[in-house]
């Protein structure tokens, strides 16, 4: 999506500990931003893990075919 899109925002309900929420209104933190931020980073970390499972076969037979003949790159390193 386009940075200069307007995105629209749902109003949902969420439940807190009474202490936590006191805790994050006297520190003027955002709940939404704060959400919204820890949601995403979720929703990668779980992508990124069900890709790694999907493909875990393909990985592993690159890994054998690395070992086996080497990288096409390796007669060029210098290091």
């Amino acid at each position: 999506m386009p940075s200069t899109a307007v995105r629209q925002k749902k109003t949902v309900s969420v439940t807190l500990e009474p202490a936590l929420l006191e805790q994050a209104r006297e520190a003027g933190l955002n709940l939404s931003a704060i959400l919204s931020e820890a949601l995403q980073h979720e929703i990668r970390t779980t992508e990124a893990e069900r890709w790694k499972r999907e493909n875990s076969e393909g990985l592993q037979e690159l890994n054998r075919i690395t070992e086996e003949h080497g990288l096409l790159s390796d007669e060029y390193r210098t290091f």
